[in-house]
């Protein structure tokens, strides 16, 4: 072991069939999972990741033992902790004579599986993820990860644990874009259709495609390796819209730590509104209070009640209405309209009380224009549509309701359409404004980099600013003594068109496979799975098998967005040094 050549690639195939091993041992426990197994082969997959988690102790001692590497406190305290609880784990659940009876949370199975996982995030952390452009541009590369999650998730569904009486690959692969894609529509019930498992394989599912799987995987291996090749950050930097190439991991972390916070927070503020009397054990409580949040903030919309939050038991609770408004209101704003409004916030309220006694003349430009027009925006649309709800629906839907109820509903009503896709109300009750009310508020839909589809908030506003300027015969849109960039207009029109072009093909073709449905309806399920919404009028598990093919593209479409779809099909055209003469087009 003293030849360096030797002892690296000893150390090398350690790490790799730690790897390996760990990745094998996560299919392992899947299939544990997905399949009823015999004692024989239960013995044998107990066996295989007891394997599996010495290994994965041995290969992280030997990086402090035989590499003299120094690496940061925090995956040092990640490393011992993983240890002491993997060892923990398997002390009680392999070797502990009485455990199942003294420590019989600990003994669940799940914890294997817990440990597990925890060894294939270290072991795969330390493998080396390049992005390279020439192979994959960030808009081929974004879209590749998309349609990767919602396969793997399709099958996932797929297993037999998974659904209480099976499941076609055409409902699996659409629930699974659904998910992927935070969109809600469903073809099959979830709280009834799918087990406990598939549930969590949904709500999984939803959690990756609301922040995207390279979001996890790049950050994983910054903070264990606490480097990252330029390459890789100038691409990050494109898919997480980081100003600067030096922020794209903070920014990462920032995300992260937003959804997390926002999430664990949310769900318990929905435990805490839940009834006992309706939901009377703790674990169901706690399950349903997880799904919601994650479903809420990552503006899914999934729900595993049959009829929605129009459930009896589910639209008179105000306060769980409340909370989630307040989740998919977050979610939709986007995280980097999140992080400049907590760091205006930390300017105007916490700075000024830590110095109080200085004076402070400079007043820099904290809340960018981005965020200015994204809040504008989506507090007008907020406000509008919730007095048109409360207005068109007084004494029609919200007639069960008294007093703040009506409020709170018509909230929630002007609110969900903005691609949250719950449901307090019955869709094929509203009057027939109000769904067109619900069309224009979907086809908005959330703000830019954030969890939520349509065309954006800041898309619209754009357009609207841009009636005004040639109203006013200016030739540049100007607000708030900042110039939009020409480019932003472009891109706002070529989203508006592209959206419109994808909808109405989509209508058409519904309209073709399922001629015995009624426009309204075919057209509403199109806007809602284009921005990635889940409200229905109730067709969706009766459409057939072709224009289910086509809500699944639409759906897809409309979270990667149909302009990245073509940035990552044509090829970029250098710009040329030369400039043809102008001409003006006849509009009008």
């Amino acid at each position: 072991m003293n030849d360096t050549p030797a002892k690296s690639k000893f150390l090398k195939t350690i790490y790799r069939t730690a790897f390996i091993l760990s990745l094998i041992g996560v299919f392992a426990f899947i299939i544990d999972f997905g399949y009823e197994q015999s004692s024989t082969i239960q013995r044998a997959l107990n066996a295989f990741y007891l394997i599996i988690l010495f290994l994965g102790i041995g290969a992280t001692l030997t990086r402090y033992f035989a590499e003299h590497i120094k690496r940061r406190k925090q995956v040092v305290l990640f490393d011992y902790a993983t240890i002491a609880v993997t060892l923990y784990i398997i002390a009680i659940h392999f070797f502990g004579q009485e455990a199942h009876r003294h420590l019989s949370f600990f003994y669940d199975d799940n914890w294997i599986k817990v440990a597990i996982l925890l060894t294939f995030i270290r072991e795969f952390a330390e493998q080396k993820v390049s992005y390279k452009k020439s192979a994959l541009n960030p808009a081929q590369l974004f879209i590749v990860s998309f349609l990767g999650i919602i396969l793997l998730g399709a099958l996932l569904l797929m297993l037999p644990k998974a659904t209480y009486e099976g499941i076609s690959f055409l409902d699996a692969l659409f629930t699974s874009t659904s998910a992927v894609c935070v969109t809600g529509l469903i073809v099959v019930d979830t709280g009834s259709y799918f087990t406990p498992f598939g549930q969590n394989i949904i709500v999984f599912l939803i959690q990756l495609g609301g922040l995207g799987i390279l979001t996890f995987a790049s950050y994983f291996s910054y903070f264990f390796k606490g480097v990252s090749s330029f390459e890789n950050q100038v691409i990050l930097s494109d898919m997480n819209n980081s100003k600067k190439i030096g922020e794209v991991f903070s920014t990462l972390k920032r995300i992260l730590l937003i959804t997390f916070s926002i999430e664990i927070v949310g769900a318990f503020l929905i435990f805490l509104s839940l009834k006992s009397k309706v939901l009377p054990e703790l674990g169901d409580r706690i399950a349903f209070s997880i799904f919601h949040s994650i479903s809420a903030f990552c503006n899914a919309g999934f729900s595993t009640l049959s009829n929605g939050l129009y459930d009896i038991n589910y639209r008179y609770n105000y306060a769980l209405q409340l909370t989630l408004i307040a989740l998919f209101v977050f979610g939709g704003l986007g995280f980097p309209i999140v992080i400049n409004v907590l760091r205006y916030l930390k300017y105007k309220i916490i700075k000024p009380i830590l110095n109080r006694n200085q004076k402070i003349d400079y007043k820099p430009w904290l809340l960018s224009l981005s965020s200015r027009i994204t809040l504008i925006t989506t507090s007008s649309l907020l406000v509008i549509g919730t007095l048109l709800v409360y207005i068109n629906e007084y004494s029609n839907t919200l007639a069960e309701h008294d007093g703040l109820g009506k409020f709170v509903t018509a909230l929630f009503g002007a609110a969900t359409p903005r691609t949250a896709g719950f449901n307090t109300v019955d869709m094929n009750q509203l009057h027939f404004s109000t769904l067109m009310l619900i069309f224009l508020l979907m086809w908005v839909g959330a703000s830019p980099a954030s969890t939520g589809g349509g065309i954006k908030t800041s898309t619209f506003a754009i357009a609207t600013l841009n009636f005004f300027s040639l109203a006013k015969g200016k030739t540049r849109i100007e607000v708030y003594r900042r110039e939009i960039a020409d480019i932003s207009v472009r891109r706002a029109f070529a989203i508006i068109s592209l959206s419109l072009v994808v909808i109405g093909f989509a209508v058409i073709a519904i309209s073709s496979f399922d001629s015995q449905k009624t426009l309204l309806s075919i057209a509403f399920e199109c806007f809602s799975a284009y921005s990635t919404v889940g409200l229905s009028l109730g067709i969706t598990s009766s459409l057939s098998a072709a224009s289910k093919g086509v809500i699944i593209a639409v759906m897809f479409i409309g979270r990667v967005s149909m302009l990245t779809l073509m940035i990552a099909l044509f090829r970029k055209v250098k710009q040329q040094a030369y400039r043809y003469p102008t001409e003006e087009i006849l509009i009008n």
